[in-house]
């Protein structure tokens, strides 16, 4: 009798464990499922307003295209320095509304709900390919300072021209070299590269997107 009364302790004891344990993984399946929401949606709405201000400034961009075409059409490469500069910097901008417009559709496209590590990489991705327009963005720089340049100059006023003029364009075009090759993924330890970086939101959103979604692994192995 005591045999029984014993063995059917010990069974409502394992019967009760089994239900601790049972009721400790639904808690904890609730309590992740509750942060990796939240986490979602806080990665969701930055990268939203991310592509908000993108295509803003697609916009901005082609109205600004079409504005150089018309003073290069308007020109008609009279003044050489005047047309190919301003043509150059057309070209930069052509470059910049493309490469938003890919930003864009990625952003769309990106499935919080889908596998975490899938999205992780596509913003890898994103992250690299907004590093690599700011860098290219930057080589446009000396061409802000020649399209006024006029042939004139160099014949009637070459002393200001070789003394002020030139000296200006390859100060900016060294500027735009040392930009394009300094500011890389491994320099964001540098204090300048990662303040110019994290200044809009272009950059900044990006990385605090992957934070949050990092947050759900960290979260996931503090549990577990």
């Amino acid at each position: 009798m005591e045999d029984l009364e014993l063995k059917d302790i010990w069974r409502s004891y394992d019967k009760k464990i089994a239900e601790a344990h049972l009721l400790n993984a639904q808690s904890w399946a609730l309590n992740f499922r509750c942060f990796e929401t939240i986490q979602q949606q806080k990665a969701a709405s930055k990268l939203n307003a991310l592509a908000r201000f993108k295509t803003g400034a697609v916009i901005l961009g082609i109205l600004w295209i079409l504005f150089l075409a018309v003073l290069v059409w308007g020109n008609k490469f009279e003044n050489p320095y005047f047309g190919v500069s301003v043509s150059i910097i057309m070209l930069f901008s052509a470059y910049a509304v493309v490469v938003y417009i890919k930003h864009i559709i990625l952003i769309r496209r990106l499935n919080y709900d889908g596998n975490i590590i899938d999205t992780q990489k596509k913003l890898s991705a994103l992250q690299a390919s907004t590093f690599q327009s700011t860098r290219i963005l930057w080589l446009q720089m000396p061409f802000h300072t020649t399209w006024f340049w006029h042939s004139s100059w160099i014949v009637y006023s070459s002393a200001r021209f070789w003394l002020i003029n030139f000296p200006i364009t390859l100060l900016f075009t060294l500027l735009a070299i040392y930009l394009y090759r300094n500011i890389t993924a491994e320099n964001m330890h540098k204090k300048w590269v990662r303040s110019l970086m994290m200044s809009g939101p272009e950059y900044k959103d990006v990385v605090r997107s992957i934070e949050f979604l990092d947050e759900i692994e960290e979260f996931k192995k503090e549990l577990i």
